[in-house]
């Protein structure tokens, strides 16, 4: 007797995630060229690359995150990655982990968890 297919749909095999690189400890003055042309020589495929910038600035903030292709293999992009010297800096590269989610709102939001001093602003007008 074949089995319900409520079963297989319920357990049905997801899509891996996508392998992401944290590549941190980068120059400040690294283009995104320079990173793309970093990995292509490196023979390690992505699929995107996001070089963090300063949002006033526009400077680069000193760490990247890569998506890689479906077939890299990140253990041996990190390998080859990792501790490399760029512009007289040792690479950090990593696995990416998810970013926690964060939480707005709430009793404190916005004032850093501190009461504000009330200012005397001279006799009431009114």
């Amino acid at each position: 007797m074949p089995e319900p297919l409520l079963f297989h749909c319920y357990h049905r095999q997801r899509d891996p995630m996508p392998s992401k690189l944290f590549i941190g400890n980068l120059s400040f003055k690294m283009a995104d060229a320079e990173l793309n042309e970093l990995l292509s020589s490196s023979n390690i495929p992505v699929t995107s690359v996001t070089l963090m910038r300063d949002v006033d600035t526009g400077r680069s903030r000193g760490f990247a995150f890569a998506e890689l292709a479906p077939e890299a293999d990140l253990a041996a992009a990190i390998k080859e990655l990792n501790g490399k010297m760029i512009d007289g800096r040792a690479l950090t590269v990593n696995e990416a982990r998810p970013q926690k989610k964060r939480e707005f709102g709430g009793r404190d939001s916005g004032r850093g968890g501190r009461e504000r001093p009330t200012r005397d602003r001279g006799p009431a007008l009114y």
